[in-house]
């Protein structure tokens, strides 16, 4: 029997690394992740997943490159306030994690994604009489499949910005 979950989004984050001046990686993420999950442990591909990330809250701890992924080089948050995620397809796979496939809207641009995800964990309950589980999902993609081209080159070669973009997704699910 499927059950419906809610996204926590005061216990969830979604974060993003990316290739620096081709040196160093650089951290962030959104808060504000919320969405739903309905699962049912004894069917695990009849579940589903609708994410909703609100883009205007990139934070990477420092204000002008915050300000900078903002604007139209970059996340045009003015246009495209929100990142989304609904899947499409989940599979079991040989890791004992689930192949969630489903199409990632971001910057205005829609391309199919699987993520892989570490659980739902054991249902449990919080202190305050919620039943709640939690997931770990992970991908990878190239950031320039979305529209997100802005760069620039380097004197000494290469680029500013690598394209790939690895994304980690951590979720408290509260049951009902």
């Amino acid at each position: 029997m499927s059950d419906t979950w809610k996204i926590d989004p005061a216990h969830s984050t979604a974060q993003f690394v990316v290739r620096h001046m081709m040196i160093t990686n650089v951290h962030g993420g959104f808060s504000h992740v919320q969405g739903t999950v309905t699962w049912d442990p004894g069917n695990p591909a009849a579940a589903a997943v609708d994410v909703t990330i609100d883009a205007t809250t990139v934070n990477t701890h420092e204000p002008q490159r915050d300000a900078h992924l903002k604007s139209a080089d970059f996340l045009d948050v003015e246009k495209f306030p929100t990142i989304t995620f609904k899947s499409t397809r989940i599979t079991p796979n040989a890791e004992n994690e689930l192949d969630v496939t489903g199409d990632l809207t971001i910057h205005g641009v829609t391309k199919p994604v699987t993520l892989k995800v570490e659980g739902p964990t054991a249902e449990t309950k919080d202190p305050w009489g919620n039943t709640r589980m939690g997931a770990s999902a992970r991908t990878k993609i190239k950031r320039s499949e979305f529209g997100l081209t802005w760069n620039a080159a380097l004197e000494t070669g290469g680029i500013l910005v690598g394209d790939d973009l690895k994304i980690e997704i951590e979720v408290s699910l509260i049951k009902g």
